[in-house]
């Protein structure tokens, strides 16, 4: 889960073009969309394009989009369970 997690706030701070903001500085249980980042509707429709094309994960309504982009981890426990190549990660 921390690879993916860190792979999606490189990813995030990429596509939506936050020059003020570092992956590192991105909590994983902050709210994405209105919360420090100042993420609006129409960075989440980016998100949306990148999940679909990087993940093969479809987010196809808007209530599921408000659950899934709660948060960093809400979005990756999305990823991790319906993504084809991101089985969930197991702990030995």
């Amino acid at each position: 889960m921390e690879k993916l997690l860190n792979e999606l706030k490189i990813k995030i701070v990429d596509i939506l073009n936050l020059p003020d903001v570092a992956p590192e500085d991105i909590r994983a249980d902050d709210p994405l969309v209105g919360g420090p980042l100042g993420i609006d509707s129409i960075d989440v429709l980016e998100m949306v394009i990148m999940i679909e094309r990087d993940y093969q994960v479809v987010i196809n309504n808007r209530e599921l989009g408000a659950k899934v982009f709660a948060t960093l981890r809400s979005l990756a426990d999305y990823i991790q369970t319906h993504a084809p190549d991101h089985a969930p990660e197991t702990t030995s």
